[in-house]
């Protein structure tokens, strides 16, 4: 029987929360196809990890997955439809479609430019949306019966400092959020995950040590756990969780 195939966005660094997410599903039985944008990372302070996507490709061969990693400029409104394109092609149609990408530039209410506010709706929000539209415009008619389905995005609350990332991920909440519904006729499930802060090359020593001394289990999140509760979400067993925002933080969030 062949495997079905997940669509996993952001994949460009093998230490991010979307490499770990890609690699547990291709654990779980799913042929994996990733996107990624270089011109991101050369712009933030981790700079560029060029092997880091074909490293991810190999271990998910290693796991048995059939995969494509496809370069993805999500500014651009052309891009969802190329990258379905891309994916169709080489692994066959999609049914599950996660998305881990992000424009994360950290700026607060009186710095942010609009350049960079646009950007930030444009691959959080417009993005979001128009990929998952190419899942509903493209799913396959014999897969509706089977409930296989599934839209899981990543999500964040941070926005003090952080003003265009969290505004336009609270707009990614709402799309997908609306998705549970309104392709109901697919039998989609659609959901969003707050992992909390996870150390993936970008905390100080000092926050690092401030978010473990602050959440219940006393550590901090890893992209492990992250990657565990999308496998659940995309797993027959979680398809009665439906139009849900699930925190995935150890009890951070509880005040």
């Amino acid at each position: 029987m062949s495997r079905p195939v997940a669509l996993v966005t952001g994949v460009g660094r093998t230490v991010g929360i979307a490499a770990a997410i890609a690699l547990r599903l291709a654990e779980d039985g799913w042929d994996v196809a990733t996107t990624h944008w270089t011109p991101y990372d050369e712009r933030m302070p981790w700079g560029v990890h060029a092997d880091d996507p074909d490293a991810v490709a190999a271990g998910l061969r290693e796991r048995g997955a059939r995969t494509v990693a496809v370069p993805a400029d999500l500014t651009d409104v052309a891009a969802p439809a190329r990258v379905f394109e891309t994916v169709e092609a080489e692994l066959g149609p999609v049914t599950a479609l996660v998305l881990s990408h992000a424009e994360s530039v950290d700026s607060g209410l009186m710095d942010t430019t609009v350049e960079s506010f646009d950007r930030h709706f444009a691959v959080n929000a417009r993005a979001t949306w128009l990929l998952v539209k190419e899942l509903a415009d493209r799913y396959p008619a014999d897969r509706v019966a089977t409930g296989e389905g599934r839209i899981v995005a990543l999500t964040s609350d941070h926005v003090v400092q952080n003003l265009p990332y969290g505004a336009s991920k609270g707009a990614l909440d709402r799309i997908v959020i609306a998705a549970a519904r309104e392709l109901e006729h697919l039998r989609v499930t659609a959901n969003v995950v707050n992992p909390g802060p996870i150390d993936t090359g970008w905390m100080s020593d000092e926050l690092r040590d401030r978010v473990a001394a602050g959440t219940p289990r006393g550590r901090g999140g890893t992209t492990r756990d992250a990657a565990a509760l999308v496998s659940f979400l995309l797993s027959a067993e979680g398809g009665w969780v439906n139009g849900q925002l699930l925190h995935s933080d150890g009890g951070l969030h509880v005040r």
